[in-house]
Order: C-alpha cells, then structure tokens, then sequence
C-alpha cells in the first residue's frame, strides 16, 4: 500500500497551529473580559493544544494508507475511529487534483475523486506530490472509464 509524502505533516500541523491560536485567542478574550486567568494557564492551555494536535499528526500520518487495486481504490485512515474505504471505479463520477495554499508551499497536492451516492460522494487523498497527483488522476480516470460498462451495484 501507498503512504503519503510526509511532508503533509507540515500541512496537518499548520492546521494544528491556527487551532492553537484560536484557543489561545479565545482564552486571552475570555481573560480579559469574563474571568480572570492565569497568563501560565492560557500558555498552558495553548501549548497543549499544540502537542496533542502535533501527536494526532504523528498517528495520523502512520495510519494513512491507499492502494489501487483491480477493482477498486482502497483507502485507510483514522486515530481514533480506524476507516476502510472503498471505492469501485464504476461508482467513480470525476477526479479532481487541488492545491491549497499551504500545500503549495510545501510542494504538495490532492487527489479528489468523487462518486455516486448520497453520503460522503467525495475521498479524498492528500499528501501527494503535483506529479503523482496528475498521475494519480489520470489513472483513476481511465480505470472508471474502463470500467463504465459494468454494472454498479
């Protein structure tokens, strides 16, 4: 199975930071205007916002995996609540790449493909380099297109 670059990890954690400034933000409001904290406490508060947030990108990384097979994309993620996606190319509506600001900076991109149904019609794949995203891209569509004969269900 494929891993993602780690280099997501610096996309994951710059996440984890703006979570951590928020709840840092948010303290220092609640501190100035409501209750009288401790400055030690909002320090502590936000700091620990940022190791779990930094232990959760850690795990997050480990687990994330993906695989094309014959049939299928298969997929599995999660820290808490492990998931196993899969995903039959005949479902496959469209594949997309994209590339946000951050993933930019690290020279990084995503992989998004969308399929039929109600519930959760989108997987995502972050964690690729532009090149293997394009690549991964065009793959996924030829296979939905190979497989557009098929019955879905």
């Amino acid at each position: 199975m494929e891993t993602l670059d780690s280099r997501v990890r610096i996309v994951w954690l710059a996440g984890v930071l703006v979570a951590a400034v928020l709840v840092g933000g948010a303290l220092v409001g609640v501190q100035r205007f409501l209750i009288e904290l401790a400055v030690w406490l909002v320090a502590a508060a936000t700091l620990a916002v940022v190791a779990l947030g930094a232990a959760y990108v850690v795990f997050k990384y480990r687990v994330w995996r993906f695989e094309i097979r014959d049939d299928d994309l298969y997929l599995e993620r999660g820290v808490f609540t492990r998931v196993t996606t899969v995903v039959p190319f005949v479902r496959v509506q469209h594949v997309d790449t994209q590339r946000g600001p951050i993933e930019r900076l690290v020279g990084l991109g995503s992989v998004v493909v969308y399929t039929a149904g109600s519930r959760g019609a989108d997987v995502t794949i972050p964690g690729l380099t532009p090149e293997r995203a394009s690549d991964l891209q065009r793959r996924l569509r030829n296979l939905a297109i190979e497989s557009e004969f098929e019955d879905a269900v």
